[in-house]
């Protein structure tokens, strides 16, 4: 006998929570009259008792409430994200990291700039 509990197909867009992550669900559909695609999204808050990674394909299973915002949970991992996906998606997501780099550029530029300058002397 199956359960009649909603589930989910969707890609975790965020893991900055302790058991939580959000999954964002994708949706397409015709525009009734024009027949126009429209895609649309939805984030959850989901349950992470699988440790995902930002970038995983996770389907989700309405649960009890578990938190305010909180009623749906993993039930599984269906695909997981390469760790370059998640480097990369993570550095995008980070303000604090991009700062990091533009700095880290700076400086290699400047002793780049240095050492010309040390060669035409």
């Amino acid at each position: 006998m199956t359960n009649t509990r909603r589930r989910l197909i969707g890609e975790v867009v965020r893991t900055k929570m302790q058991k939580t992550i959000t999954v964002r669900v994708n949706q397409t559909s015709r525009h009734p009259l024009y027949g126009k695609v429209i895609r649309t999204h939805k984030d959850y808050l989901v349950h992470d008792e699988k440790d995902c990674r930002i970038g995983d394909k996770v389907k989700i299973v309405e649960s009890r409430p578990i938190s305010r915002r909180k009623r749906w949970a993993v039930e599984e991992v269906l695909r997981r994200a390469d760790l370059e996906t998640v480097q990369v998606k993570l550095e995008e997501e980070s303000e604090v990291d991009a700062a990091d780099q533009v700095l880290d550029l700076i400086k290699a530029v400047e002793a780049d700039a240095d050492q010309a300058a040390e060669a035409d002397q």
